[in-house]
């Protein structure tokens, strides 16, 4: 029996746990992502990593995490583009500004339920038509939050990133290890002679 269920289908997630060596089983979660009127981008991200950390079965013993990426401007809630259309619109909005990737976590165990949210500042470079007809053409932004991914091409898009960087990845890695750690969960392989 795998100690940590990963209740999400992104292979980034599971890359990132996979790395650091923490043994885990992929059971993606079927919630309905959509937005509720009036949500801010924090209410919506911790709202979504909940539902998805409750709608996966686990037995006794097993521990489930799941997350929850958005990107925000302005208040606004950049989730997956729809279409080419509407990853074009977001990354124009984007374009030539500092802006926000927000990841909740959530951890279940036997009588434990931690939660957790990181916010990452990420500032886009200006882009220019033909860049942003290409990088839409490229497909990249496809099931991504904001229309863009920090570990593919989109690099090139992206002048800083403060904070934590796999947060724009899609896990914010230090801060849900140092949430298995303090619950009590599986730790990774690698950190076993590495000081807290």
């Amino acid at each position: 029996m795998t100690a940590l269920l990963l209740a999400s289908a992104s292979p980034r997630r599971r890359e990132l746990l996979e790395r650091v060596g923490l043994p885990l089983e992929v059971r993606p979660a079927d919630v309905d992502e959509s937005t509720l009127a009036g949500e801010t981008p924090d209410a919506y991200v911790r709202r979504i990593a909940r539902a998805k950390a409750e709608a996966v079965p686990r037995a006794a013993g097993q521990w489930v995490l799941a997350a929850d990426t958005t990107v925000t401007i302005d208040g606004a809630i950049l989730a997956k583009a729809d279409g080419p259309d509407e990853a074009a619109r977001m990354l124009r909005a984007l374009s030539g500004r500092v802006h926000q990737v927000m990841t909740a976590f959530v951890l279940l165990g036997d009588g434990v339920v931690r939660e957790g949210v990181v916010t990452t500042d990420v500032e886009m470079i200006a882009i220019d038509d033909a860049t942003l007809a290409a990088y839409v053409a490229s497909n990249e932004w496809c099931g991504k939050a904001g229309a863009y991914a920090l570990q593919g091409i989109a690099a090139a898009l992206v002048r800083t990133v403060t904070g934590s960087v796999t947060n724009v990845i899609g896990l914010p890695l230090v801060e849900v290890l140092e949430t298995l750690r303090e619950a009590g969960g599986p730790a990774p392989r690698f950190a076993a002679g590495i000081p807290a």
